[in-house]
C-alpha cells in the first residue's frame, strides 16, 4: 500500500523475489539468535526455509541441488540443508550430527547417483571465526 493506503500492484516474480529478501534478512536475525542458542533444531529449519525460498522464490537453486538437498533433509541427524554460494548450481551446506557425518556422505554419494548418474563431492567443515579486520 502507499501513503494513500491505496495498494499497488506488483508483478509476481517482482514480489517473490522482494518476499526472499524480506524473508531471508527475517531467517539471518533468527538464526543469529538460534546459534545463538545452539538451538541446531531451530537453526536446521531456518536453514531447510531458506533453501525452499532460494528455489521457489528467488529461483537460484537447480535440479541437481535440491536432489542434494531433498536427500540431506531426509538423512537421519540432519538438521537442515540449503544451497549455498552463488546460486544456479555449487554447492549445498548441510548441518547433521557429528556421528552422522560419514552415513550422510556415503547416502548422498548412491542416492545423487542413482538420481542424476552423476558423481558428488561430499567433505566435512568445520566453522570458522568468520570475518574479521588483520592488521599487518
Amino acid at each position: 500500500k502507499n501513503d494513500d493506503n491505496e495498494m499497488i500492484m506488483m508483478d509476481d516474480l517482482i514480489y517473490r523475489r522482494a518476499k526472499h529478501v524480506v524473508t531471508e534478512n527475517e531467517r539471518t536475525q533468527l538464526a543469529k539468535i538460534a546459534l545463538t542458542k545452539g538451538d541446531w533444531t531451530q537453526f536446521g529449519k531456518l536453514m531447510n526455509a531458506s533453501h525452499e525460498s532460494m528455489k521457489v522464490d528467488y529461483e537460484v537453486s537447480c535440479d541437481e541441488i535440491d536432489i542434494l538437498v531433498e536427500i540431506a533433509q531426509k538423512h537421519p541427524g540432519v538438521f537442515g540443508s540449503r544451497l549455498t554460494g552463488g546460486g544456479f548450481g555449487g554447492c549445498t551446506v548441510t548441518l547433521v550430527e557429528k556421528g552422522q557425518v560419514e552415513s550422510l556422505c556415503q547416502t548422498l554419494r548412491e542416492e545423487y547417483r542413482l538420481k542424476t548418474g552423476k558423481e558428488c563431492l561430499c567433505f566435512e567443515t568445520r566453522p570458522g571465526d568468520g570475518a574479521r579486520e588483520i592488521i599487518f
